[in-house]
Order: structure tokens, then sequence, then C-alpha cells
């Protein structure tokens, strides 16, 4: 299935099921915070090396998959070699506040989490 058309069988029109998989996959986030930090617009080579481990594939998907949902603004500047700048729009800019709140619940529950699957004992 095209992650384009990622739809849930059975609540297809959830939208927190629908909006949270296109944004939960493991880059996403981690691309919509690397922009919002750098507020400004960023070179493709420039936010592959601020995005650690990221390849060069899963970077051009992930960033196709939040520009066709409003979240990035992708400008091409025709210049030889073109130029190819991505941007946060104000849709990825409001949902800051949300992804800074789970950033900060994040560390200061990290250590207790931790401690909690090193001491799980499973069936």
């Amino acid at each position: 299935m095209n992650h384009s058309e990622l739809v849930d069988a059975v609540y297809p029109d959830c939208p927190i099921r629908n909006v949270l998989a296109r944004i939960c996959d493991k880059w996403s986030l981690l691309v919509i915070y690397t922009l919002a930090r750098e507020d400004r617009p960023v070179r493709f080579k420039e936010l592959q090396r601020l995005v650690a481990d990221i390849s060069q594939k899963m970077l051009t998907s992930t960033l196709r998959t939040l520009e066709e949902d409003g979240y990035v603004t992708r400008t091409v500047y025709p210049e030889v070699p073109p130029r190819v700048e991505y941007a946060l729009t104000e849709r990825a800019r409001s949902l800051m506040p949300i992804v800074n709140a789970l950033l900060a619940w994040s560390l200061d529950n990290m250590d207790a989490i931790l401690a909690d699957r090193r001491g799980y004992v499973g069936n």
C-alpha cells in the first residue's frame, strides 16, 4: 500500500488515526521538529545532516508526505544547480506546542519508563 493511501480499515474517517498515521512514523516528527528548531528555510542536504541517520531516500519520502499533508513547503529556485529549500507551514507551526509538550513529558518520564522496561517480566 502506498504511504499516501494509508487508511485504517476499521475507522477510515477517524481524524486522530488519519493524522497520527502520517506524522507518527519514525521520521516525520523529527523532521518537523528540526525545521522548527532552525526557524528558517533549510536546504535538503543541510536537513539530511541535521537529522542524524536518515537516508536520502527516507528524507525524500518523508518530505513528500509532509508536503502533501501541508506541513512543509518546498521552494525550488531556478539556479544551476537547482536550489531547493524546505520550511514549515503555519499548520506545522501550530503543531509545535503539542510536540514540545510531548518532548517535555518524555524527558520527565524517560528514566521511569526505561526502569520499567528493564524490570518487566512478560509472559
